[in-house]
């Protein structure tokens, strides 16, 4: 009998729907109160999660600046030469540009377009104090490690910027770190190239991770979760590594994708299979990740999959349903979502209570 995955994930009525903590809040102020210095915004989002990784708060709060949207991880989001995918998301946002990176060996050319664009535009509005780019986004989609990648190659210096597995590492703005050379800084260079340099140089401003102040939906969260936007303690392991493998599986309804997502990226592991435990059981014993009495540690087997999905050793595909209307239908969903922070902590600490009622009447 042929394997038949799960058509839909079980209802998640009680997961968390916010994850906006104040240093988000307070960094979104303070990018305001900047924007009269800065010449460009780049919003970075995880390819993974195009649309999940959207947060409507920055097109509010930095309306009317000149912007660019850059998609990090593009690695991450399955087969390079899958180029169709790409353009149905840069369309979402035509004439504004769209960018894409990758990380690793992948990633350098994919930095080196982003060095070009970013000096043709200070080329275009010459400044001898020089470029300033803020770059925003949600938590962990990879804002600090494009600044030390840009940093890396446009100027040969290393890291600048703290980098980490889990959300929240960026606290506070930076000052502008330069990524580009003035071109001063060239001028004295042997065979130095002036082309290299512009004006007084280009600066990137890192900035904290701002969360979305109320998530559409549960399966929302779920993605955020998988992709590291939030910290691995608000969602339980076993119930996250659930949804992974959902997300796997629906691989076999898409023959096409075979090389990067279905049931076969596990088959080192088990037959494919819609019971986590089975596969947890099955993975803690091959890998050794047993407690005492060979008990199998479900939670950080749990962990150790979800992690293996991040780096790209358990398949490689996008969670969000891709198509060139997605983009208009996620606007339309938020149009019903509470319209300000208030509200969305309100609605919030509703969904709490009803929880804590349901579970009373429970009992």
């Amino acid at each position: 009998m042929s394997f038949v995955p799960r058509a839909t994930f079980p209802p998640l009525g009680s997961l968390p729907r916010s994850y906006f903590l104040g240093h988000h809040k307070a960094g979104l102020q303070k990018m305001k109160t900047l924007l009269s210095t800065i010449d460009l915004v780049i919003e970075c989002r995880d390819y993974r999660v195009p649309l999940t990784s959207r947060n409507p708060l920055f097109e509010k709060s930095l309306e009317g600046k000149e912007r660019a949207v850059l998609y990090t991880k593009r690695d991450l989001g399955g087969n390079p030469r899958d180029n169709n995918t790409e353009k149905i998301v840069a369309g979402w946002h035509a004439p504004t540009p769209t960018l894409f990176t990758s990380s690793g060996d992948a990633g350098r050319k994919s930095i080196g377009r982003v060095l070009k664009f970013l000096r043709e535009h200070a080329q275009g509005r010459w400044k001898l104090v020089g470029h300033r780019v803020m770059v925003v986004g949600m938590p962990n989609v990879g804002k600090s490690t494009l600044l030390n990648a840009l940093r890396a190659q446009g100027l040969g210096k290393g890291k600048a910027a703290v980098t980490g597995a889990q959300p929240g590492v960026t606290r506070k703005i930076s000052t502008g770190v330069k990524i580009i050379p003035s071109e001063d800084d060239v001028e004295g260079q042997e065979g130095g190239n002036k082309s290299k340099g512009v004006g007084g140089g280009v600066y990137l401003l890192d900035t904290p991770g701002v969360f979305i102040p109320f998530v559409p939906d549960a399966e929302a969260m779920m993605k955020l979760a998988l992709c590291g936007s939030v910290k691995d303690t608000i969602i339980p392991p076993v119930m996250l590594a659930d949804y992974l493998l959902y997300q796997i599986n629906r691989g076999a309804s898409f023959p096409a994708r075979k090389a990067e997502h279905g049931p076969h990226v596990y088959g080192e592991y088990s037959q494919p299979t819609n019971e986590i435990m089975d596969l947890l059981e099955a993975i803690a014993r091959k890998t050794g990740r047993l407690g005492k009495g060979g008990q199998v540690d479900t939670e950080a087997t749990a962990l150790w999959m979800i992690q293996r999905w991040r780096t790209g050793h358990l398949g490689r595909f996008i969670l969000d349903d891709v198509d060139e209307q997605a983009l208009e239908r996620r606007k339309l969903e938020e149009e019903n979502l509470p319209p300000s922070m208030s509200q969305a902590r309100k609605a919030e600490t509703e969904r709490r209570r009803e929880r804590g009622r349901a579970r009373g009447l429970a009992k």
